[in-house]
């Protein structure tokens, strides 16, 4: 097993080993500590089946259903990810985000496989929240640590609800849920139970504002640190090719689709998976910790 870097801040490239054989311990605990170590780690030609990825999706933690875009009936933790070539929408995940940070107990990672790769365009962007916890100046981690961040799942719900031509895959996600409207309490500051970094958890997706300031007074703060998390030092872009593999920490990165590919079809398959919970991540820096 061989890994190098993809660049100097995270993400990481492993080879020489096969994902569609049994997953040893020995492999199992490896790619564990690659991606506590790196957040993102990508395998080149690993031709994975649903049944095949699900038995590396339990390396990490329990599989988990997207409740607003779950999958068949075999697997209903795999979400099928698909832009016809002669669609014009939006695309899935087509913004800064974290996976799904508005429910209560997000997911802690996921696994995406290529499928059907467009010839060029379709690269995910990742950037690192632990890069960006790093350089932020001390004034503006005073302000954030043992505060709440509250989350809120525009995209799914009613208040907040895009325009329907701009609704990526329409037929298979659910929305104009109420509950998505909801307002959810986690950490702005998470601290990897791993590694013991911190990161910020925030995403202009779904984050609506801070604990003890109002939407409006929150506004600035956020929009100053979305810009902040998304510099080019902080960032990594995937070229994806079939029979890809990527894996990400959801707590310590956000991610966004690029939707440049018009006039050809993608297809990729997602399983996110539940690992030791927000709870153990949030150490002592949210005022609702226990």
């Amino acid at each position: 097993m061989e890994i190098n870097p993809i660049t100097g801040t995270f993400g990481a490239e492993i080879s020489g080993i096969d994902l569609s054989s049994e997953i040893s311990e020995t492999l199992a605990e490896a790619l564990r500590d690659a991606l506590a170590k790196h957040l993102v780690i990508v395998m080149r030609n690993q031709p994975l089946g649903p049944d095949q990825q699900q038995v590396l999706t339990r390396v990490f933690g329990e599989p988990s259903v997207n409740p607003y875009a779950p999958g068949p009936d075999a697997h209903p933790e795999m979400t099928s990810i698909i832009k016809e070539a002669d669609e014009r929408t939006g695309v899935f995940g087509g913004g800064w985000h974290t996976d799904l940070s508005f429910l209560d107990n997000p997911p802690g990672g996921s696994v995406l496989v290529g499928i059907d790769i467009p010839p060029y365009g379709g690269d995910t962007m990742f950037c690192s929240q632990q890069a960006a916890w790093d350089s932020l100046p001390e004034a503006m981690k005073d302000l954030l640590e043992n505060r709440d961040a509250i989350h809120v799942g525009k995209p799914y719900g009613i208040r907040w609800a895009p325009p329907v031509e701009e609704q990526a895959m329409k037929e298979s996600t659910k929305r104009n849920d109420p509950d998505a409207d909801r307002e959810r309490f986690h950490p702005a500051v998470m601290i990897h139970p791993v590694t013991g970094r911190k990161s910020l958890y925030i995403n202009p997706t779904y984050t609506h504002r801070l604990d003890g300031l109002t939407e409006a007074q929150s506004s600035p703060i956020l929009n100053q640190l979305f810009e902040h998390c998304t510099l080019p030092e902080h960032c990594l872009r995937l070229r994806w090719s079939k029979d890809m593999v990527a894996i990400w920490d959801n707590y310590s990165t956000q991610h966004y689709a690029i939707n440049d590919y018009h006039g050809f079809r993608r297809e990729m398959r997602r399983a996110t998976f539940q690992s030791a919970g927000i709870d153990a991540w949030r150490g002592k820096t949210s005022a609702r910790a226990s």
